[in-house]
């Protein structure tokens, strides 16, 4: 075999051979594994041979999951077969002891003519016979046979295991030793044969008997099981033995139920302990008789699922059943908890039950969760109708903080929500610490899916409190008919915001640590800190999800407040191409003030700013964010808009030079204010570069040079900086003939007439 085409080598390494291909060398019955490391090494550097110990451990664990997948897949018909196989061997074993006795008996048959009379002579007349005869005729054999025979029964009345089965013993000895030397007579050995499988068949229903006591125990139940498996019935032994620890645990129940039916979690603790205790003490007694047999094992596996399938209905039944229909989690996840404790203690005796106590707890764990969470969303909804959305810290005796020190230490203070998101805040914290626990259960997937639905849910009310939210209530998912009460003013409006936006940036994914796992320690198990890296990157997709859902409220918030600067209470619009080609039609030229629609944008910004100053004290990136996209969103519609620009390119009023001047104005208005209250982006700054690019083109469709019209570009920038100034209240030119109130008065002071005449030239 070459290198190059061998199974080991780096292409096939690299390759996405399936395991059964990567498998194929090893199959073969001639496979020689000294021959194969030879082929691999002979030619290898030492990173090629590390290569490949790597890529054959890699192999190893591979085989070796994929040969525990088909023992889980065959589970079932494996302890089937291995059950069949046992009743075989016992069955053989039987069948050659009555082969033995059907040899010896055709020997004395060929011997003596009389024996066939000896099977209608019972095993008592037998011996009265053979104590008849005179002393002098027994062989010291045949008066041992005599008194052996006694001897059995004398033992198995008084109950003498241990001397019955040496007593059996002997007898089986001397047969055998009977058969190859002929020291007892025909009529003796059958006489002895007979007795011994009687005596075996006595025993082994005794020792039945005894096994199923339930005041057998301990070692006295071991030594009857080993006896009983030592007579040649092992299966039935083994059975014999599960089944007394069966009804050990059935008969404690009813005390259990009666003493500690008050409390779930009392009854839980003992219901577990005995439970557990008992499959425990069960997968003792099996390994200290059959040791690890695979048939004896896989039926101690196969009862140890069904007694805690029982245990699991009962604790259904009695506990969790109630807790989880009224959305007592806390209860449920405490006992399910606590269950687990209990069964972890079985993986040293080689018994896994936790994922069957996974796979029967986890639907009534979710239907808890559901049940919690619809009653969180209830609840905000009822709050929601009656929120005033102001901010206010969280009323006192809340749990908000004061149960997670980390959280505490985290935030500097208190936040400050509205009263729904409050009360909100409150029940997650509530809930997350609720179902701490189930991170052992491997349900805190689960309950962070949850919480990320009611935070949605949630969301979609803020939206509806937003005014004019009645004409997108459909797409609100989760709303229903839900009432609540609208935001008039934009302090409100922001509220809505902060709310969401301090849940889902900070107060939520704090919450959220509780179900994480506790820092590592030195001792830590490997396993157990690979769990806790693998959950990060999912808690961050879960924060991600948290944030896409503010966003939605935000880009609602944004639409309309664009909206109501864009279209008038009757539909028409103030930002249209008639403010801009109209100008042209004038006489006089215009007194040059940036339009009306973009002064109210400034003034909005402007008073949003001041607010969330106030509102988002750490959270300044969000306010900027949102100034930022609401601008945004103005802009895009003026560049986006069809019949605005076909007016302006091809109406039967094209676009003249003071309309363009107008429209650059506007639009250096934009960007001066933007960029000095650090919200313009890189993408708004592009589409008002364009705008301006394509009003210019439009100009210059008409043959006019638009460039010879237009001032140089520090007109624009100061025209726009003396409007910010006025419209602020912050002017001082002096001799200024204007009321600062009103944006669309005429400008005429000595300082602002030079600036405007400059425009003229």
């Amino acid at each position: 075999m070459s290198r190059t085409s061998s199974i080991g080598d780096s292409a096939e390494l690299e390759g996405n051979l399936t395991l059964s291909d990567r498998l194929k060398v090893f199959k073969n019955s001639h496979f020689d594994p000294n021959a194969f490391v030879t082929s691999k090494c002979q030619t290898m550097n030492e990173k090629e041979i590390r290569h490949l110990c790597s890529y054959l451990v890699d192999l190893k664990r591979a085989s070796a999951e994929e040969m525990r997948k088909s023992v889980y897949a065959n589970y079932a018909a494996f302890i089937r077969t291995s059950r069949e196989i046992s009743d075989l061997e016992g069955q053989l074993i039987s069948m050659r002891n009555f082969l033995s006795t059907q040899a010896a008996l055709v020997h004395g048959l060929s011997e003596h003519a009389r024996i066939d009379s000896l099977w209608a002579v019972s095993e008592d007349s037998i011996a009265d016979d053979l104590s008849n005869f005179d002393d002098g005729e027994l062989s010291e054999s045949e008066d041992w046979l005599i008194e052996l025979l006694d001897t059995f029964e004398v033992l198995l009345a008084e109950r003498r295991v241990d001397e019955a089965m040496k007593a059996l013993e002997k007898g089986e000895g001397l047969a055998n030793e009977s058969r190859k030397k002929h020291s007892l007579s025909p009529t003796a050995l059958i006489t002895l044969e007979t007795a011994i499988r009687d005596q075996r068949q006595k025993l082994a229903y005794q020792l039945a008997d005894t096994i199923s006591q339930p005041s057998t125990r301990g070692q006295e139940l071991r030594s009857a099981v080993l006896a009983l498996k030592n007579l040649g019935d092992a299966p039935r032994a083994h059975t014999l033995l599960l089944n007394s620890h069966h009804q050990k645990l059935k008969s404690s129940l009813p005390s259990l139920r009666s003493s500690n039916n008050s409390c779930g979690r009392s009854y839980t603790i003992a219901l577990s302990q005995v439970v557990f205790s008992t499959i425990a003490q069960a997968a003792s007694d099996s390994l200290a008789v059959y040791g690890e047999e695979p048939a004896y094992t896989s039926e101690l596996v196969t009862w140890a699922v069904k007694e805690t399938e029982a245990f699991a209905f009962l604790l259904k039944r009695h506990v969790l059943a109630s807790s989880a229909a009224s959305g007592g989690l806390r209860v449920a996840a405490e006992c399910i908890h606590i269950c687990l404790g209990h069964c972890s203690l079985l993986e040293a005796r080689g018994l896994s039950l936790a994922t069957v106590l996974l796979r029967l707890f986890k639907p009534i764990i979710e239907q808890a969760l559901k049940a919690n969470l619809k009653k969180i969303e209830e609840i905000s909804a009822a709050l929601a109708a009656a929120d005033d959305w102001l901010l206010t810290y969280p009323p006192a005796g809340g749990r908000s903080f004061s149960s997670s020190a980390s959280l505490g230490s985290a935030m500097a203070s208190q936040p400050k929500l509205s009263s729904s998101a409050n009360r909100f805040n409150s029940m997650i914290q509530d809930f997350l610490e609720d179902a701490g626990p189930l991170e052992s259960l491997q349900l805190d997937g689960s309950a962070l899916g949850g919480v990320l639905q009611v935070f949605n849910s949630y969301v979609n009310l803020l939206m509806r409190a937003l005014p004019s939210s009645a004409e997108t209530e459909e797409s609100l998912e989760g709303s229903g008919s839900k009432i609540v009460r609208i935001a008039e003013t934009e302090s409100q409006q922001l509220a809505l915001l902060a709310n969401a936006s301090l849940l889902a940036d900070e107060l939520l994914p704090y919450a959220a640590m509780k179900l994480l796992p506790l820092p590592p320690r030195m001792d830590e198990q490997p396993k157990r800190s690979s769990e806790r890296q693998s959950r990060l990157p999912e808690q961050r997709e879960w924060k991600k999800k948290l944030q896409r859902s503010v966003d939605r409220l935000r880009d609602s918030f944004c639409r309309q407040h664009a909206l109501d600067l864009i279209f008038t209470e009757d539909g028409d619009t103030h930002l249209n191409a008639y403010i801009y080609t109209s100008l042209d039609d004038n006489v006089e030229e215009p007194e040059w003030f940036p339009s009306l629609i973009f002064q109210e944008l400034f003034m909005k910004l402007t008073r949003m700013a001041s607010i969330a100053t106030d509102m988002f004290i750490g959270r300044e990136r969000f306010a900027t964010i949102l100034l930022m996209r609401l601008t945004e969103t103005v802009i895009l519609w003026l560049s986006d808009d069809q019949t605005f620009w076909e007016e302006i390119e091809e109406g039967p009023k094209p676009l003249g030079p003071l309309g363009l001047q107008q429209l650059y104005l506007d639009m250096e208005f934009v960007l001066l204010f933007s960029s000095q209250g650090r919200y313009l982006s890189r993408n708004l700054h592009q589409v008002i570069k364009n705008i301006i690019a394509r009003a210019i083109d439009a100009v210059a469709a008409t043959g006019v040079d638009p460039y010879s019209t237009l001032p140089e570009d520090d007109w624009f920038a100061e025209v726009a900086q003396i409007a910010i100034k006025m419209l602020t209240g912050k002017a001082n030119f002096g001799n200024v003939e204007r009321d600062v109130t009103s944006p669309t008065a005429s400008v005429s002071a000595k300082s602002v007439s030079s600036i405007v005449s400059h425009g003229s030239n």
